[in-house]
């Protein structure tokens, strides 16, 4: 349309008109360039991590070489604090990994003779010899940067854009149709009706769409700043009013990515203090280990770090021995405490092999649960080692994870979770949480390979899925999306980076990676989720606002160029110049632009972008102002003598399209009767200003516009009250549709 508005301009010489639309027409570009660069910039600090370096065996000499230069077949040298550089096997050595980057989850795995080892984790002890079994893409986390690359996210408002052009279009298409039809028909020639179509089209254009829109989500996400959310796309701000589904990486976003105490199997005679104290002895806060932090938190938050608290001599962790030992003296005794595998502690605390098979057994019922099993044994002086218990670890979910959950619900949108661990582990995890039943990834996969519509319908039934990759949290955002959910991703690691930047809300926690945040619209500054709840809230308070702003423009649109067209076939005169509709449209963009600081109640439900019912309101408006507007021009035309002077006439349409304009706004902004809240403080400045601006325009007059009488310009000024808050206030209330009885926030319109 812009364009369309350019090519008239030139051809009719209208130099200021044409300068006007081609400076719209390189913003736009300009902007549309900056984004796509924006867009790329996840890829680029996903591909920067892979520039490391390896230590690779070639021709029987070990050298330091570009990560990117190995090969499937180079016997590679990883340590503790390497990053591994490529899928491989270990072929002699042990690890402990972390593969934190690659499934989320914050446990450390052993990797002996026979294991792989992925791209992308991190070694955290030990040393081992590998051969490489793939490299780049081929890798897990090769797979994971092709994933970045190839997400694109739907764009609401883009889309949303589209419709509302498409409609105004449509609308102005049509009345200049019949404009000309007539024109022609009764011998006037095609220059003449040119400029006619010029100023329809400038009032159809929705030149201040994109900045509302651009404006609304700036403010909010200024707000949303001061509650520790930062929202790196805009569009983000306002997707969150669609959002009904929310995925949520489990390990360090719906819990606290650390592992807890969470029980004990206590020997006869001993209590869980006793477990707690004596684990607590054999742990040591400097090494940073998960599993002695956990004791020593525990043991702390209980109060018995007192006894433990001399300790003589402490031997860490290590592959080979598999258990921490500590000697400390307590009232003056010395004792000795280790703990580590079950199987370890167990022999060294004299057990038989029917024992320990029993323990183990166990244990491994306990592990089907989610909980990781540690053996703490205690011994006096130089005296035989005895069993204590085994105590029960587990990432436990964060203290507000279950009110978030339900707190979403009750805004309507489902969390279903996502992570790496075992189903036993998950199923315990979702029960906690009060989150549906469970299914594990490669189900999932199975069901996308053989029927899309079962994957879908398994998608949307659950509650989660377990044994996830990154590539299964990509299918599940694309399978919901493909079903016609807006879905909000959460997530920590690089694992989660396509799934963040494929979500239309891509949310990553404030201890996430600098590649997951690359590929998030939003980051949570803050612990625990609190901030996703402020989002929801504050896109729906956008959505209303840019509500808004459509029915206010499609009506006035109706409203504008019926009028003109009108007035134009009964008089045989153009009732607005040019000049005159660019100023209208000016003056109340500046209004509307004013829109994204207004007062607005959220609503309790997702919303949607149905623009067909709101086309429909906002027509029906549109043609009972038409009406009332064209009775105005016809009391002026036969009471105050417009018939004679075409400047007045067009001072006297344009006060009359301003004031409708501004009073059908002050209506329309509130789903209830206008009275029921106050505009924001720049809005009702704004509204003061531009009809301060009308009055003075209608008593000194402007170009051609010529002065009016101060009477005829009260007259219209009281006449369009009457009509917008008085008649159409009253047809408004009608036509909107209410959430329910219990009516707390603005009624939805229909859709």
């Amino acid at each position: 349309m812009i364009e369309l508005i350019a090519v008239l301009s030139f051809m009719l010489g209208k130099r200021a008109d044409f300068a006007v639309a081609l400076a719209l027409l390189t913003v736009n570009a300009a902007l549309s360039f900056l984004q796509e660069e924006r867009a790329s910039a996840a890829v680029a600090a996903l591909r920067s991590r892979l520039q490391v370096s390896a230590r690779v065996l070639r021709d029987r000499i070990w050298n330091a070489l570009p990560a990117r230069d190995l090969v499937r077949g180079d016997v590679i040298r990883v340590r503790t604090g390497d990053f591994v550089p490529a899928d491989a096997q270990v072929i002699d050595g042990t690890l402990q990994v972390d593969q934190s980057a690659l499934t989320g989850e914050s446990r450390e795995l052993e990797k002996a003779a026979g294991n792989p080892l992925y791209s992308g984790s991190t070694v955290k002890q030990g040393e081992a010899t590998a051969v490489v079994t793939a490299t780049g893409v081929q890798t897990f986390y090769g797979r994971t940067t092709q994933l970045v690359e190839s997400a694109r996210p739907k764009l609401h408002i883009d889309e949303v854009v589209t419709r509302v052009v498409r409609w105004l279009f449509l609308i102005v298409g049509v009345q200049v149709a019949i404009a000309v039809a007539l024109a022609l028909s009764e011998g006037t020639s095609l220059v003449e009706i040119l400029p006619l179509s010029l100023v329809l089209l400038m009032s159809a254009v929705p030149v201040a769409l994109p900045v509302m829109f651009t404006v609304s989500m700036a403010v909010g996400s200024v707000e949303l700043a001061r509650h520790g959310v930062l929202v790196t796309r805009l569009s983000a701000a306002e997707d969150a009013a669609n959002m009904d589904v929310l995925c949520a990486d489990k390990t360090g976003t719906l819990t606290m990515n650390r592992l807890s105490f969470a029980g004990a199997l206590p020997q006869p005679g001993l209590t869980e203090d006793d477990v707690v104290c004596d684990g607590a002895a054999a742990s040591n806060e400097s090494n940073q280990d998960a599993i002695d932090l956990a004791f020593l938190r525990v043991a702390k938050e209980r109060g018995l770090l007192e006894e433990a608290a001399n300790t003589l001599s402490f031997v860490p962790f290590s592959p080979t021995t598999r258990r921490t030992e500590a000697v400390v003296e307590r009232n003056g005794r010395r004792v000795r405490v280790i703990k580590g595998a079950l199987r370890t502690v167990a022999a060294a605390a004299g057990l038989g092999e029917t024992a320990i098979a029993a323990l183990e057994a166990g244990a491994s019922g306990e592990a089907r649960k989610g909980f990781r099993s540690i053996a703490v044994a205690r011994a006096d002086g130089d005296g035989p080692f005895g069993l204590v218990s085994i105590a029960l670890l587990a990432d436990a979910p964060r203290p507000d994870s279950r009110q978030l959950i339900d707190e979403l619900r009750s805004l309507g949108v489902a969390v279903k979770m996502l992570t790496g661990d075992s189903l036993a582990v998950a199923r315990r995890t979702a029960g906690t949480l009060g989150l549906g039943e469970v299914v594990r990834a490669p189900d999932l996969r199975e069901a996308e390979s053989s029927s899309e519509s079962h994957a879908r319908e398994l998608v949307r039934d659950s509650g989660g899925f377990a044994e996830v990759y990154p590539e299964d949290k990509f299918l599940v955002v694309r399978s919901l999306q493909a079903a016609g959910h807006v879905v909000g991703m959460t997530g920590d690691g690089v694992n989660d980076a396509p799934a963040l930047r494929q979500a239309e809300i891509g949310i990553a926690v404030n201890s996430a990676t600098d590649v997951a945040k690359g590929a998030a619209s939003v980051v949570l500054t803050t612990e625990g989720l609190k901030g996703i709840v402020d989002l929801v809230k504050n896109g729906r308070a956008i959505y209303q606002r840019v509500l808004t702003w459509i029915i206010n423009k499609i009506s006035r649109t109706i409203l504008k160029s019926g009028f003109v067209v009108i007035a134009y076939l009964v008089t045989g005169k153009f009732v607005i110049s040019a000049l005159g509709m660019v100023l209208l449209v000016f003056m109340t963009d500046f209004v509307k632009i004013a829109l994204s600081t207004d007062r607005v109640r959220p609503s309790r439900k997702p919303e949607s972008w149905n623009i067909g019912p709101l086309v429909r309101v906002a027509a029906f408006l549109g043609l009972l102002m038409l009406v009332e507007a064209l009775g105005l021009l016809a009391i002026g035309w036969h009471r105050f003598g417009l018939s004679a002077s075409d400047g007045r006439t067009q001072t006297f349409t344009f006060q009359t399209l301003l004031f409708f304009a501004l009073l059908s706004l002050v209506s329309i902004r509130e789903r209830r009767a206008f009275w029921a809240s106050r505009p924001s403080a720049v809005l009702a400045i704004a509204l003061f200003v531009d009809a301060c601006a009308g009055v003075l325009i209608g008593i000194n007059g402007l170009a051609e516009m010529r002065p009016l009488p101060v009477g005829q310009t009260l007259f219209i000024v009281s006449y369009a009250i009457v009509c917008s808050l008085g008649v159409n206030d009253l047809v408004k209330r009608a036509l909107v549709v209410p959430h329910g009885p219990a009516q707390t926030e603005p009624a939805a319109l229909p859709g």
